[in-house]
């Protein structure tokens, strides 16, 4: 699936009943959703000496799925499409590997 299309997709299931409401949710609940990994993470780690099992990499799925879901919304509600964000990204991290900055400290580097 391409990211423009998922974002499209996931833009049609979002109810928010205004643009401030749907700006602070959407953050909110990336943030949420994020943590939701990493508990997952921590749990295998610390009951399962890091031995993740399809079952615990189905329910990591999910979550990253609501990640992927808040991101889209998010997104679309700065304006933004995800291939540009995913794009931008790439150019970014592929200009610090080849400066040998992509280690390090701070957002401009």
């Amino acid at each position: 699936m391409e990211l423009n299309a998922y974002q499209a997709a996931a833009k049609t299931t979002a109810v928010y009943t205004s643009a401030d409401q749907q700006l602070v949710c959407t953050v909110l609940g990336l943030n949420g959703e994020a943590g939701e990994v990493a508990e997952k993470i921590k749990k295998v780690i610390r009951d399962k000496n890091s031995v993740i099992e399809d079952t615990d990499r189905t329910e990591i799925q999910k979550e990253l799925g609501d990640v992927l879901w808040y991101l889209a919304v998010l997104a679309d509600t700065l304006g933004l499409d995800l291939e540009s964000v995913a794009q931008m990204n790439l150019e970014k991290l592929r200009s610090r590997y080849q400066r040998g900055a992509i280690h390090g400290q701070g957002d401009n580097r």
